[in-house]
């Protein structure tokens, strides 16, 4: 397998509203995050993905780009990226930016001016529909919950297509004019020097139209669009016409939001695949169903999660590389998802640090994962400002829930758990602003929870993880932790068991996901422990393992 500078990286997403604020107006900026590349650097980071800072009416935090070649004046200004770009390479740390390439904003120039002239030719850069009698063009239910078609003012019976929320109006991709536009601009960031991009809700690109009412699928008469615009055949020819004319010639770092199928991974990931790296969502959103309806939670089991993880690990070092996660902007906290409330602690964090660490691929830290933050109990709804927490609550009332029921659901899975201000310390608002108020909720586990105190405390999580990087830096193991071949192991349920095998070197994880002891018969007398979240006694070649231990062995 090829070495390339991305597959060796540790790459660390921030939300840059929450990450650091330098202006005391209580939401974070890019001169922040560049007071904090010192800690970036200390943590053991290269790459830093930055979730949108385009200029938007963040309807939807910033997913919703009014236009991709500036700044929004929130985070500052051009010459502020231009210095974070410059500043983060004296640290060996590249930056990544997202690429939002199904929608723009409905504030965008060109939906702007689609919709003053039909005659435009912005009219066909988004996707608009006539219906009937005032009715949809179809009964597409949205990402976000409610109808994917919207009236277009003082048009009778036109609509225009969102797949996400209104103010998201869908790109016509079909349209070789949009597809230049969008190349155009991505060659534009790269040639400042960007070290590549995260390409957003890349799969709903090509639509399969079909009009007519589809079978409903839930209560509110309207059926899951993600059914008919996800991974349609045809979008690998633009996917491959944006590689070709701008990733690929800049050697950069595309990350792309696709969870696609083992017969499509090829296309996507493969020697000729058209991003370097996917993310798997099978793990990452094994609680919740694939309607959409979060609020609507799944039951799972250590053993589906350890059959999706290992069914991701082997099928995506078949082909190509991964993007390995536990958390992002989209999730609540992994500590609260994965693991019950009265076995929160250190050990459990540490164990889900571990477990995700050492798998085959490239790690991406969310930021304040590495010190084990938790989601945040809100004291109403008004507090939540997610546009799909809010949707969410309203459907789960409409299913019947109690307000108490449904407020609880937005507790364990709202995105907002993931965008609170990050914890640097238990100073006012934990040391993220000066400002009197923020612009979300500080989680008052700051106090107790945070970086400063963490960094001084060599058995906190903040210094786990930076082990877990040390060792894939160390000389003496860092081609088997990257590079080598992804083993499963077979083992009790609970016991999450794997391989880490390249030539005559051989590493071998354990993760105990459960609140008993459990054994291990270790399958060499001279297996050497290079790390561990506790104690992990070894008897006569049988390891124990205390709940939710966790420990990477070495052979020899």
């Amino acid at each position: 397998m090829k070495n390339e500078w991305w597959k060796e990286s540790v790459v660390y997403q921030i939300y840059p509203k929450s990450f650091q604020d330098s202006n005391g107006d209580g939401i974070g900026d890019l001169k922040g995050i560049q007071e904090r590349l010192p800690y970036l650097s200390e943590l053991g980071v290269d790459v830093i993905w930055l979730s949108p800072i385009y200029r938007s009416p963040m309807v939807d935090g910033g997913y919703d780009i009014s236009d991709y070649q500036a700044i929004d004046p929130m985070f500052g200004t051009m010459e502020d990226m231009d210095d974070l770009i410059q500043e983060a390479d004296k640290y060996g740390i590249k930056i990544l930016m997202d690429f939002v390439a199904n929608h723009t904003s409905d504030q965008h120039r060109w939906f702007q001016e689609a919709l003053k002239n039909p005659e435009s030719k912005y009219r066909d850069y988004y996707i608009f529909k006539e219906g009937s009698d005032g009715k949809a063009p179809n009964n597409w239910r949205s990402y976000f919950g409610d109808s994917a078609w919207t009236a277009v003012p003082n048009e009778e019976n036109m609509f225009y297509l969102h797949a996400f929320a209104p103010e998201q109006p869908d790109l016509n991709w079909e349209n070789p004019a949009v597809r230049e536009e969008m190349i155009d601009m991505l060659n534009w960031w790269l040639d400042k020097g960007l070290g590549g991009f995260r390409i957003d809700a890349i799969l709903n690109l090509k639509k399969s139209f079909e009009y007519g009412q589809f079978e409903p699928d839930g209560e509110d008469g309207l059926a899951w669009i993600g059914r008919w615009i996800l991974d349609q055949p045809g979008i690998e020819l633009w996917l491959k016409e944006l590689d070709d004319k701008a990733f690929r010639k800049h050697n950069c770092l595309t990350v792309a939001e696709a969870d696609v199928s083992m017969e499509r991974l090829e296309e996507y990931i493969g020697k000729e695949g058209v991003f370097r790296m996917v993310f798997d969502f099978t793990y990452t959103d094994i609680d919740v169903p694939q309607t959409g309806e979060w609020f609507k939670q799944s039951g799972w089991t250590v053993k589906d999660l350890k059959e999706a993880i290992f069914t991701d690990e082997l099928e995506t070092q078949e082909i190509g590389w991964g993007a390995k996660y536990l958390e992002n902007h989209d999730q609540p906290r992994s500590i609260n998802k994965y693991i019950p409330k009265e076995a929160i602690s250190d050990r459990s964090k540490k164990m889900l640090a571990t477990l995700f660490m050492m798998l085959h691929g490239t790690p991406f830290i969310y930021q304040g994962q590495e010190l084990g933050m938790e989601n945040t109990l809100m004291d109403s709804m008004e507090d939540y400002d997610d546009i799909a927490t809010h949707d969410q609550y309203q459907r789960a009332l409409l299913s019947g829930m109690s307000e108490e029921e449904a407020f609880n659901h937005m507790f364990q899975r709202s995105r907002d758990n993931s965008r609170t201000p990050m914890q640097w310390s238990d100073e006012k608002n934990a040391g993220f602003s000066e400002a009197e108020e923020t612009w979300m909720k500080v989680n008052p586990n700051h106090l107790t929870l945070n970086a400063k105190e963490e960094g001084q405390n060599p058995a906190s999580v903040l210094n786990y993880y930076r082990q877990l990087i040390d060792l894939r830096r160390n000389s003496a193991y860092k081609e088997v932790v990257v590079y080598g071949e992804f083993q499963p192991i077979e083992s009790e349920e609970t016991l999450i068991a794997y391989k880490r095998v390249l030539d005559t070197k051989e590493l071998l994880v354990l993760n105990n996901f459960s609140n008993k002891e459990t054994t291990f018969d270790l399958p060499n007398e001279d297996e050497k422990i290079l790390l561990a979240n506790c104690e992990v006694p070894v008897i006569e070649g049988t390891i124990k393992l205390a709940p939710y231990a966790s420990v990477v062995l070495a052979n020899g």
